[in-house]
Parts: C-alpha cells; structure tokens; sequence
C-alpha cells in the first residue's frame, strides 16, 4: 500500500468531435513525471458528449488508446477518462484505465443518459470495476452514474470513488451536492472532473471539478481550464473508517447483471 496518492485532474474545453485537436490541447495540461501517481481526464475527453459516435468512435488498437499508454509510460502515471469505443459492430461510453506498464483496465458507462437519448447510440455497460493500484482500490464511473446510489454503493471495499463528466450548467446545483453525496455515503475519497466551455450542440459546462473526502468537505475547482493536483493519505481514510464504521450497517441490494 502506497500510503500518499497524488491525483491530478484535468478540466478543460473539448473540441467538438475532433480527438486530434484535443489530444494536442491536453499536452499543455498533462503532470511532469512524478507529479502525479494518476491523472484523470473527462467523460468523452476526446470528442465531447456526441451523438454521432459513428463519425468518431475508435477501437482499442485507436490512437487515443495509444496515446494513453505512451503517457503513462514517459509520464510514469496512471491515465483514465472515457471515450467512444467501437468493440464487435458495438460502441461503447468507455473508461480506460491505463497504466506505466502498458496494462488497461475497461468500464463501460452503466446509466445511458436518455433525455441525451445516449441509449439510442451507445451500448450499457453490465458491471462495475474496481481497479487495485499501487495497492488502492479505485472504482470509476461516468457521469450519469453519479445519480445512482445503489450503482456506486461500495459493496466492494473500495477506497477512491471517481466521476468522469460532461455534465451540463443547467444541472451544475446536482452536481456539487450529488458529488458530496457520494463521498460520505460511501466513506470514500471522491473526485469528480468535468469539462468546461460550450460542445457543438450549444451546450455549456461550468467545470468545477472537485476533491471530496470522505466527510464531504472538498474542494471545486472554478470555470477555469486546467490541472489540479490533490494528495491523500491512506491512513485518514482508514483512521475515519475505523473511528466510524458506517460501511457494515448498508442496505444490501441486488443488481442485475451484478
């Protein structure tokens, strides 16, 4: 157990539909080596929320995917964030976790945001992962997910609870307050990273990405484009677990395909 994370996050206004150019932006944001153990990067950070995935979804073998393992190998970091994924004539909202060693771990966004009619374009996703790195247990979601309790219930002993999003001004109250949430119902370190700017529909995105800890106090990073870096400390979260063990006494629910 590596008992100090670093994690950075990175908000930022995405091109619409145009992976190239966001990939470059993103090189002015990204850690120097050693500045970060993870970086975590938006819900569809390449494209923004489209839905038109058949003019840009990728596969595994893409040049994003390859991308993400170049920098977590030179940057020395973990890398995650969703894009759009095309699997067996399937497209899918999909995180990525990618790590130094070139090893990539996959979660497909469970909760398709239908009012955006998301399900209409995208397959869901069946099951949640839980990632072990550098002896921490990380569980990222994406976005809508964030209004789901007993989807992020963390019956899984999880200690990092992540939200990558484009989730919209006009909801940005929900955000805040569902972030928090999360962050104490769990007894969990909490990070949600958003975009910023305006996408191709005319939509706006106020940012404010956040570091909740597990007592729900945090911090929300403003409209501004940019990289914070936050350090936690496993020996808090264990102390606090300890002190309070709210965790035991959860409701048990039973998902399906879960």
């Amino acid at each position: 157990m590596q008992e100090i994370l670093k994690i950075a996050l990175i908000q930022f206004d995405i091109a619409w539909e145009n992976p190239a150019e966001n990939l470059n932006r993103l090189e002015k944001w990204l850690p120097a080596q050693g500045e970060a153990d993870v970086v975590i990067l938006p819900e569809m950070f390449t494209t923004g929320f489209t839905m038109h995935p058949e003019n840009v979804s990728e596969s595994m073998e893409g040049s994003t995917v390859r991308w993400m393992k170049t920098k977590a190998r030179t940057l020395k970091t973990a890398i995650t964030g969703s894009i759009i994924l095309h699997e067996k004539n399937v497209i899918y909202n999909r995180c990525l976790w990618v790590t130094p060693d070139g090893n990539i771990e996959t979660y497909d966004k469970h909760h398709l945001f239908t009012l955006g009619e998301e399900n209409k374009h995208y397959k869901a996703g069946t099951s949640k992962r839980i990632v072990n790195y550098k002896g921490w247990r990380i569980c990222p979601l994406i976005c809508y997910d964030l209004r789901f309790p007993v989807w992020s219930r963390n019956i899984e002993k999880y200690n990092i609870l992540i939200y990558m999003a484009n989730w919209p001004s006009t909801r940005h109250h929900a955000w805040k307050k569902l972030l928090i949430a999360r962050a104490i119902e769990n007894q969990t370190y909490c990070f949600g990273v958003n975009r910023t700017g305006s996408d191709g529909e005319g939509i706006s995105y106020l940012g404010d990405s956040a570091f909740i800890d597990a007592q729900g106090y945090g911090v929300f990073l403003g409209q501004r484009e940019g990289i914070q870096t936050f350090e936690i400390a496993w020996s808090e979260l264990h102390d606090l677990r300890n002190k309070f063990p709210f965790l035991p006494d959860m409701d048990r629910f039973i998902l399906p395909n879960n």
